[in-house]
């Protein structure tokens, strides 16, 4: 999902289970079915997202709690990443085998189960555990919505439906971290997670009881061996390799910094108040323009050159932020926010187009890169930060974004090398 945090552009992955009736009969804009489809796989992007970033917007509030190194706390939202990825591959043969409703049901139910025990956790250890089991949970959502949805919902539709379910994933991703941050820093960090475990039930419940019982579903046999040489087909691909490469950098850059920004403006010289700081996730929303206007910046200047504009703006962003002035550090935060999902969807939209087959593991594969860039940078962003302040966290983002810089020219050379090769022959 891309998910994810996903709201830039994402690949319908193949359905090579599905069997479509003669008559289409898929759901429409303007029938029942169709809206509560749209509202369940809502609320579910709302629910998965909400309890994937949880721990994201309390960090500084464990530390102080719980007497903990910035590095030592972000494994709280570093873990549950991490289950993410590792469970992506899995989860999606399984909805392949039992059904996507019933992954998807599965999922959230889980996680949600997981979350309800969060706030008892009694030690960091324990809280880590958790995160990783609840993160695996979590897997089974965007494994199989876009699949549910390329099978039950007319193609003249998709795209909105599409767009709806990305805005879950936006929604819950900033509430998760408000939601979680605002009640922590009133009531301490379990009720914070308390919330958004509450909050995540009710999106849940409302999937549940929404999502239209799937017709367009047939169930196939995990092929472990056929998923195993497509994987490895695309690994074998140097453009995909490079796009995964990208998917993990920009990942890295934005976990690094907001895993660590929190605890920057409640220390000198800024002293913002704890509910203040949480509120800093705000910014996320420029995404949501970023994101779309990265389609159209790809259209003028072709894949590698919005793909330098992301790198260029989101380093601008980590430069500006490490001036001392309130605006200036709020501002880059907008840069980076901007370039890293400008960066996120021009990659991301750049795999669908660029696997020819097995487009679902391909996507899979980039969002696993993406979540292990998360949970990579964001851990050492931290113990950078602990030892240096923020110029560490910015300095792992300035490298990430140096190496993404160094993959995309040797894309552009490589492909002026083979136009060359073409003229000459």
């Amino acid at each position: 999902m891309q998910p994810a945090d996903t709201r830039a552009s994402v690949t319908v992955p193949d359905a090579p289970a599905t069997a479509m009736p003669a008559a289409d009969d898929r759901h429409r804009p303007g029938q029942r079915a169709f809206r509560r489809a749209n509202l369940a796989l809502f609320a579910a992007g709302v629910a998965t997202f909400v309890l994937l970033y949880s721990t994201q917007g309390l960090l500084p509030i464990l530390s102080a709690d719980l007497d903990l190194t910035p590095g030592q706390a972000s494994w709280t939202a570093s873990a549950a990443t991490l289950g993410l990825a590792l469970g992506l591959l899995p989860a999606s043969a399984l909805s392949d085998r039992y059904g996507r409703t019933a992954v998807m049901t599965a999922s959230t139910l889980a996680a949600t189960a997981i979350a309800l025990a969060l706030p008892f956790a009694p030690d960091l250890t324990t809280l880590v555990v958790l995160r990783v089991l609840q993160g695996a949970a979590l897997a089974g959502l965007p494994a199989t919505a876009m699949a549910y949805l390329a099978e039950e919902i007319h193609p003249s539709a998709l795209a909105s439906a599409m767009g709806l379910y990305v805005a879950g994933n936006s929604i819950g991703g900033m509430g998760g971290r408000l939601l979680s941050g605002w009640t922590a820093a009133a009531l301490g960090w379990r009720w914070g997670l308390a919330a958004s475990a509450a909050l995540a039930l009710l999106a849940a419940l409302a999937f549940r009881l929404l999502i239209p019982t799937a017709r367009h579903f047939t169930p196939a046999p995990v092929d472990a061996r056929a998923l195993a040489r497509t994987v490895g087909r695309h690994l074998r691909n140097p453009l995909l390799v490079r796009l995964y490469a990208l998917g993990l950098l920009f990942m890295a850059v934005f976990g690094a910094v907001y895993n660590t920004v929190g605890y920057r403006l409640i220390a000198a010289p800024f002293h913002l108040p704890e509910s203040v700081a949480a509120s800093i996730f705000v910014v996320y929303l420029v995404g949501t323009g970023t994101s779309a206007a990265a389609g159209r910046l790809s259209g003028r200047l072709g894949r590698r050159g919005a793909l330098y504009v992301s790198i260029g703006v989101t380093a601008a962003g980590l430069l500006l932020s490490l001036t001392e002035s309130l605006v200036c550090a709020l501002l880059g935060l907008v840069l980076i926010t901007a370039g890293f999902f400008a960066g996120h969807a021009t990659a991301s939209s750049a795999v669908g187009r660029t696997a020819t087959e097995g487009r679902a593991q391909a996507s899979a594969l980039y969002l696993i890169a993406y979540y292990l860039g998360n949970s990579l940078g964001g851990t050492v962003g931290a113990d950078a930060y602990h030892a240096t302040g923020w110029p560490g966290a910015a300095t792992v983002g300035l490298a990430a974004m140096a190496l993404a810089a160094a993959v995309t020219l040797y894309a552009t050379h490589q492909a002026h090398a083979a136009g060359r090769a073409i003229a000459d022959a």
